[in-house]
């Protein structure tokens, strides 16, 4: 799906859990350089490649790839993005993220270490074999809030962690898009916090929400759900209060 000039939606297909999903990585370029965030889940190359080529583009042609951060559905593909490709393609992630990303750490999320057999014998086998031999690539360089990346008219880092300690979105300035990784989600055509089954500090996940209204945003991609037009400001502050009402219920 074309956003603007130079970004693109693209949709990828998996099953997971007996269910059809589709992720959303983003692709920008310019007459110089192609950038991918995120990169699906392991498999999906072929995906990706059709993705590209639909585009006039290849493999080839990719010359930096962006991770949001560390879960298998984000990093899949990108050690075979690498593999494929005689380019030097860079490699970019938060500090936080980068020993999980890099096999140092297990995925927080993923890791069979920690899962009890029940736990283990309830997922299907396709899924059960990355959680024991999960993805893995070099990162060639650390992330940080507020970074600007100078590839496409400029990319900014905005720090959004809770989903996972490292977790970051990205705002491409020329086209005023946001690509929110999972730090938003869209169902039903609202703009929604982030799952809380998979969110790992779910009140930080939140409040690192309130980074995005320094921005002006006239799209964002969510990479479980896909585009929204529009200022995402009355979401968050929607997202917020929702939050603080639910906690004073809790203490009530």
């Amino acid at each position: 799906m074309r956003i603007s000039a130079g970004v693109e939606m693209l949709q990828l297909t998996a099953k997971a859990f007996d269910q059809d999903i589709i992720l959303n990585p983003t692709l920008v370029w310019n007459n110089d350089e192609a950038i991918v965030i995120d990169t699906g889940m392991p498999g999906q190359m072929n995906q990706l490649k059709e993705a590209l080529h639909e585009l006039d583009m290849s493999i080839e042609d990719l010359k930096v790839i962006l991770l949001t951060h560390q879960d298998l559905d984000h990093i899949g593909c990108a050690a075979d993005i690498r593999n494929n490709s005689d380019e030097n393609i860079i490699v970019y992630a938060h500090g936080f993220d980068k020993p999980y990303i890099e096999g140092d750490l297990p995925l927080i999320k993923t890791n069979a270490s920690q899962m009890s057999n029940e736990e283990l014998a309830a997922i299907p086998d396709d899924i059960k074999y990355l959680y024991t031999n999960p993805p893995k690539v070099d990162v060639d360089r650390v992330l940080k809030g507020s970074q600007q990346l100078p590839y496409c008219g400029g990319i900014e880092v905005i720090s959004t962690p809770g989903h996972t300690p490292g977790h970051v979105s990205f705002y491409l300035r020329k086209s005023k898009t946001l690509v929110a990784g999972d730090a938003l989600v869209l169902a039903n055509g609202q703009l929604m916090g982030p799952v809380k089954q998979t969110t790992l500090n779910m009140d930080e996940a939140v409040q690192s929400l309130e980074n995005f209204l320094h921005y002006d945003i006239e799209h964002v991609i969510c990479y479980h759900g896909g585009y929204f037009q529009g200022c995402p400001k009355k979401a968050i502050l929607r997202i917020k209060e929702h939050t603080l009402q639910r906690e004073k219920v809790k203490r009530k």
